[in-house]
């Protein structure tokens, strides 16, 4: 298994090895595995609470940490009547059959909050923009809802069409600012990632779809490319909400893989140029996070809504690899359309979203096994200190045994709903729910 994760991204692999550091969604590696030792399995509103901090305003960002604090971005939202929203969405030109399933707000607030790691206490709140009117959200979605970056000292926050900022965490002072005209359909959801010296956005909207390298220092544009043509006759059904993962293939170049709607690209992280694709189907609104494996050289992803497909693909083809042998497997039942997948040395984890969880081969895709986890999943599973664990919008943190076997762990119950994706520290699980986070301690 390290031997995997040190193919994947070598150049984290020294802050993975201290298990102390988590700068990103997913973690260090963008995986969801934590080498972090004795994080407790057991834990509820009032047992192994280290502490619980009530959060200022709504987000489904994922917390990230730099070793000494915590860091979420959150939304204080202003509504309208209801009166006042359905003539919005009608303005808007809105489909009368979606406007139950539409947030609409007047106005937001977006801010960047740091948490002493040891005490829970705020201690830092960096207003970062107040936007009037915003693009209406999905119902499920929230207005800070992409995880923000940590690296050297800046974290990198994305809001999509709301503005990305670079914050100074020492000071609390905004470094630059820039904002990408986008309309997202309902609401961003693509994390950046941040590596030699770019921060890459996903940019795949209804009105527009590409990808793009801003400078870390400047936030200036540094290139942009588009995405290939699609076949989609609706700008909705070409959107896509997919995070960025960087791969070293065995032939030790560097690739920036992207997965959109029909596409998943590779690009060459300096330039942006296109190194191959692959049309995996009508899939859209793309949300899991791919994962790479340096042991199998495998990348597997969902395909997203529509009907998702669990694929490996070779990557280490050049141009249009569609129908060629670089595609290796593919698993068509029981697939997330937003959890994104987990690889435990060779058995490849996935949650549904409506709580089937499977367990495949990751060299073959042959199902180990299937079972029910009660609940409904947006959260990404977690991988540590040898167990997994799943996370429902209902507020249950269900711990699994990995392996070829299903075997429920614990199952334990927080107040409120989580979309936010776990981490763990040596000793220590951090939960996000809608209105808190919490820090559960094993001592």
């Amino acid at each position: 298994m390290m031997k995997a994760l040190i193919y994947s991204l070598p150049f984290l692999f020294s802050q993975l090895a201290s298990g102390e550091s988590w700068p990103q969604f997913r973690g260090p590696n963008g995986d969801g595995v934590s080498t972090a030792e004795n994080v407790p399995v057991k834990f509820s509103e009032t047992e192994s609470v280290k502490w619980k901090t009530d959060l200022p305003g709504r987000g489904w960002s994922s917390p990230v940490f730099d070793g000494k604090n915590l860091w979420v971005t959150t939304a204080v939202e202003v509504f309208p009547t209801e009166e006042e929203r359905l003539a919005i969405l009608k303005e808007s030109g809105e489909e009368e059959k979606t406007f139950a399933a539409r947030q609409v707000a007047t106005k937001i607030e977006l801010s960047a909050v740091s948490l002493n790691y040891e005490t829970g206490a705020i201690e830092k709140t960096v207003p970062l923009t107040t936007v009037a009117n915003p693009q209406t959200i999905h119902a499920q979605n929230s207005f800070a809802s992409p995880t923000p970056v940590l690296e050297n000292g800046v974290l990198f926050a994305h809001f999509g069409d709301f503005g990305t900022f670079a914050v100074d965490t020492e000071k609390g002072s905004i470094l630059w600012q820039e904002k990408i005209d986008l309309e997202h359909g309902v609401g961003p959801g693509s994390s950046p990632l941040v590596h030699g010296g770019l921060i890459f956005l996903i940019c795949d909207g209804v009105d527009r779809q590409f990808v793009t390298a801003l400078n870390v220092k400047t936030g200036a544009t540094v290139w942009t490319t588009e995405r290939p043509a699609m076949r989609a006759e609706t700008g909705d059904q070409k959107k896509s909400y997919n995070t960025p993962i960087i791969i070293s293939g065995r032939d030790g170049k560097e690739q920036l893989v992207c997965m959109g709607a029909q596409w998943l690209v590779s690009y060459e992280p300096a330039t942006g140029k296109e190194i191959w694709r692959l049309d995996h189907g009508n899939g859209f609104s793309v949300v899991p996070r791919p994962v790479y494996s340096g042991t199998t050289g495998l990348i597997y992803l969902s395909t997203g809504f529509g009907k998702p497909e669990l694929i490996a693909v070779r990557p280490d083809g050049s141009g249009d690899i569609t129908g060629s042998d670089k595609l290796v497997w593919k698993e068509p039942k029981r697939i997330p359309a937003r959890p994104s997948p987990l690889l435990v040395g060779d058995e490849l984890f996935v949650i549904a979203d409506g709580g089937i969880a499977s367990c495949l081969d990751s060299r073959t895709g042959s199902l180990h096994w299937t079972e029910r986890v009660d609940g409904n999943y947006s959260s990404s599973p977690l991988f540590a200190n040898g167990h997994i664990y799943v996370a429902s919008h209902e507020g249950v943190v269900t711990v699994l045994k990995p392996g070829r076997t299903f075997e429920v762990v614990a199952k334990n119950q927080l107040n409120g709903t989580i979309m936010a994706s776990p981490l763990a520290m040596n000793g220590s699980l951090i939960i996000r729910t809608g209105a808190s986070i919490y820090r559960f301690s094993a001592d």
